[in-house]
């Protein structure tokens, strides 16, 4: 046993020395190992409390959860409550919403439909006016080219006038007032005379406007053919007015102004805008251009003159008359004063009455209360 195994350095090694460091280790790798389990047992400890203790909490977490799905069950059944309640609701109130739409689109339907026909039979209506006015437009549009063929004529293009310048007179004036295409003194006819009041000279209306030279401005193709046109014009117009103003004007047997007719409102407007030394040059012969409404106004004038005229001439019958009725009148004052005296005197005559009636019915009632029993009785005593 104390035999040597072998030599560590300067220390030899016996048996007894390799057993007990053999036993040594051995306890020493013991101890280590008891340590290591137990290290290992208090993190198995350690980590078994702590999954305890976190399936505690997972528990504590189940639960919650359990009771908010258990809250979230609740309101999501009270919600689908309300929300079937709601939807109920709604569909009802969309279904009457629908229903009254749907009414008040058949109404509107209705009304359109109503108010369609009704356009359509108005427009119907204007066809048929539009369709006769068609046909009138076609029958003026054959009178306008057959009025256009007597233009185009000089002799019936002053008939034209002619028509219009009497139409005018004939509708303002007395048959007795006026004369076509009588004679002056000098031999001349002139297309109207129109008789004055009082005596005075007559008034000469000429309707020979020259509207030939008129036309050609209107057809006149370039800038030179219309100052020959407008020179043309200017000739033909002074020629007419110094006509009108040689052979009408007669002193002491026409007016010193006589009228010269222009057949349209138009020609008498351009001729004022565009021709105003011709207007001058026949004011200064004494010559007047007259379009229609002029030429109206001027003859209503006259008639109110000759009215005028004829009412002085009756001024004497008329104070007659009123003589007369101011006789009239006196003798309906006289029978009017009359009459009432004798109605004073028939009511004085009443009132008489009225006071003798009173008194006999005041009469009547004394002898109505007499006592006539007593009379006898008193006549024994």
């Amino acid at each position: 046993m104390d035999s040597t195994l072998f030599t560590l350095g300067d220390i030899p090694i016996t048996l007894a020395m390799a057993v007990a460091s053999a036993v040594g280790l051995v306890l020493v790798l013991l101890l280590v190992l008891l340590l290591s389990a137990l290290r290992s047992g208090r993190a198995r400890a350690a980590e078994a409390m702590a999954q305890q203790a976190r399936s505690a909490e997972l528990e504590r977490h189940l639960a919650g959860l359990m009771q908010v799905q258990s809250e979230m069950t609740g309101r999501m059944q009270t919600m689908s409550e309300i929300f079937g309640s709601r939807t109920s609701d709604l569909a009802r109130l969309v279904n009457e919403r629908l229903d009254s739409t749907s009414q008040r689109v058949g109404q509107a339907l209705q009304e359109t439909r109503t108010r369609t026909d009704e356009g359509l039979s108005k427009l119907h209506e204007r066809l048929a006016v539009i369709d006769r006015a068609q046909s009138t437009i076609s029958a003026l549009s054959s009178e306008i080219v057959s009025l256009q063929s007597i233009l185009s004529n000089k002799q019936t293009r002053g008939a034209f006038g002619q028509g219009r310048m009497e139409a005018i007179i004939a509708d303002g004036l007395a048959p007795n007032a006026y004369a076509f295409q009588s004679t002056l003194s000098n031999g001349s006819r002139p297309d109207c005379v129109v008789v004055m009041p009082n005596g005075a000279p007559s008034l000469v209306i000429d309707a020979k406007f020259p509207l030939e030279s008129w036309q050609r401005l209107s057809t006149a193709s370039s800038p030179e053919e219309l100052r020959q046109a407008q020179s043309g014009f200017r000739a033909d117009l002074g020629v007419h007015i110094k006509a009108i103003s040689e052979k009408y004007l007669i002193p002491g047997e026409t007016q010193d102004t006589a009228f010269m007719f222009v057949p349209s409102e138009s020609i008498f407007a351009d001729l004022h805008e565009h021709f105003e030394d011709v207007v001058q040059r026949a004011a200064r012969a004494r010559v007047v251009i007259v379009s229609p409404a002029l030429l109206m106004l001027s003859i209503q004038v006259i008639q109110a003159l000759l009215r005028d005229v004829r009412m002085r001439e009756q001024a004497h019958l008329i104070q007659k008359e009123v003589r007369e009725l101011l006789a009239d009148i006196t003798r309906l004052d006289e029978r009017v004063n009359r009459l009432q005296t004798h109605f004073t005197q028939a009511q004085k005559d009443i009132g008489d009455i009225v006071i003798s009636s009173g008194k006999i019915a005041r009469r009547g009632d004394r002898i109505d209360a007499m006592d006539f029993e007593d009379q006898p009785r008193l006549a024994e005593d």
